[in-house]
């Protein structure tokens, strides 16, 4: 499946910093965590914002990095 916005929520906001969920529904992690998958929301997340995805095989925290309009980088925190 594509990204929805509709499943992406803001859980917590300070000081220039978003804690995210997203619920991935059928999508796998390794899905989530490509690059650009979440390109849609690239005017939302800003660099070092943190997005825990529940997806259909486990759960996976995220650091996002827009890398520049429209092309979002992720990386999985160890």
């Amino acid at each position: 499946m594509a990204f929805a916005i509709r499943n992406l929520s803001v859980l917590a906001y300070a000081n220039g910093f978003t804690l995210w969920h997203y619920k991935a529904g059928k999508d796998r992690l390794d899905d989530v965590a490509a690059r650009n998958f979440f390109a849609e929301a690239s005017g939302d997340v800003v660099t070092g914002d943190l997005v825990m995805v529940s997806a259909a095989d486990g759960a996976r925290i995220l650091v996002m990095a827009p890398a520049q309009a429209g092309v979002v980088e992720t990386a999985s925190l160890a």
